[in-house]
């Protein structure tokens, strides 16, 4: 399957050429439709429609009129120019590894695009939400492309699989309250695929794996969003899609999102989805997996007290990372590393109220982490102002957390917020201390 071309999508000679990437950089867009229309024949009209301007304002503009200064603008143009997003000076890796058309590289959760400053990483996350909001982020064909006829071939699985790991890169920059409808739409486009047309079993099968995955992926971002309910439904969705695939790590992995829910609720009930997920999974699942599903259950024994549970869980999923052999692992797990396991590590022992303990750990992991990395890295840092807390550290405490409220300002996350507040309760009573008061004004703001 070729790929999707807008009819606006400039030629790779005219990206190339000095003084197109020069007006481009500059958000010059009326000479880029300039020569748009001089040198690639492509007409006012067709611009003002794909990239839903008016034609009198596209015309204002190529006569020098005016600027477009709204990322949401800038997304749309981008999206049916095919301008790289590093041509605009934006996340030019993340915004490549969502826009490119072949497979995407995997990109682990603490490596991104490096970040100025606070701005640049405010504007870099509007820049993603207004694109994803308009579904022009995704620069993928429609299922119409895909689905060409009644018959599905043996490979349309595995472009949506492809789709799905592509869409999944924008859980890096963007909360779930951005990409919960986006996400969504994708399994339930899935869904009516698999009604509505023929395919062999084989290819039932795959696109059953396919639909399990994009469940997750959608109640990951409902409960990201603090869509609690709409949450267990798709993982429920998931667990019966991805069993009659008789993908057991993904129906492994669907019991442990549903045991992260539980726990908060009922600690025993979470306790057992967790050991269930890893059964599933089994021994011959990737290494990546294996580490993901006991990390999960590390995470449910330490909230619930039990510290020789958490230290084997840990222990386990150290032993599976360290399985691994370079062999391809499932996108969904390709972002659990070492990094990750010293995160969940030093979340386990705060939970468990060992600060000296926690606090080298999460330090170590976070000074790997970039801040473009919002929604992640606040609340990783909640986890460590909270074990600061528990040392005595109060100075300490408050100004991790004014950067973990800093860094969650507009991610469409509930989490960061939720996670901070009883670290802010419990600096309340030290409210006399300058930077403790500091704090809680701007949580109050």
């Amino acid at each position: 399957m070729t790929a999707y071309q807008p009819a606006t999508a400039l030629p790779r000679e005219l990206l190339s050429r000095n003084d197109v990437r020069a007006a481009i950089s500059a958000h010059d867009f009326g000479l880029v439709f300039r020569i748009a229309r001089s040198e690639a024949g492509i007409s006012y009209s067709k611009i003002a429609t794909e990239c839903d301007i008016k034609p009198e304002r596209v015309g204002a503009l190529a006569r020098g009129h005016g600027s477009v200064t709204t990322f949401e603008k800038i997304a749309k143009i981008a999206d049916a120019l095919r301008i790289p997003g590093d041509m605009l000076g934006l996340a030019p890796r993340v915004w490549e590894s969502v826009m490119q058309s072949g497979s995407p590289p995997v990109v682990p959760a603490h490596t991104t695009t490096e970040s100025r400053d606070g701005e640049d990483t405010v504007r870099r996350r509007e820049f993603f939400k207004a694109s994803a909001g308009t579904g022009l982020a995704v620069g993928l064909p429609e299922f119409s492309q895909i689905n060409i006829g009644r018959r599905i071939g043996h490979d349309a699985p595995d472009q949506l699989r492809k789709r799905t790991a592509r869409l999944r890169r924008l859980d890096e920059i963007l909360g779930g309250g951005d990409t919960y409808r986006v996400y969504l739409g994708e399994q339930l486009a899935t869904k009516r695929l698999m009604r509505e047309c023929d395919y062999g079993e084989q290819t039932r099968l795959a696109l059953l794996s396919v639909l399990a995955e994009q469940a997750q992926q959608a109640g990951w971002a409902a409960f990201d969003g603090g869509n609690h309910a709409d949450a267990r439904s798709l993982y429920e969705d998931s667990y019966r899609a991805a069993t009659q695939a008789g993908d057991t790590a993904l129906a492994g992995n669907a019991l442990a999102f549903l045991a992260y829910q539980q726990i908060s609720g009922d600690r025993e009930a979470g306790i057992g989805t967790a050991l269930t997920a890893c059964r599933t999974a089994g021994p011959d699942a990737p290494p990546g997996v294996r580490a993901l599903l006991h990390e999960r259950l590390a995470w449910a024994y330490a909230v619930a007290g039990q510290v020789h549970g958490t230290e084997q869980a840990l222990n386990d999923a150290e032993t599976a990372l360290n399985e691994h052999d370079g062999t391809l692992q499932p996108d969904w797990a390709s972002w659990v590393d070492h990094n990750e396991l010293q995160i969940m590590t030093g979340r386990c022992w705060t939970e468990l109220r060992r600060p000296l303990r926690a606090v080298p750990v999460l330090e170590d992991a976070l000074a790997k982490y970039e801040d473009t990395h919002a929604r992640d890295k606040s609340l990783y840092l909640s986890w460590l102002a909270d074990s600061y807390m528990s040392a005595g550290e109060i100075e300490q405490a408050a100004s991790t957390a004014r950067r973990s409220l800093e860094l969650s300002a507009g991610v469409a996350s509930v989490r960061p917020r939720q996670r901070i507040q009883p670290t802010l309760r419990r600096l309340s009573s030290h409210r006399e201390l300058p930077a403790v008061a500091a704090v809680l004004e701007l949580a109050q703001g």
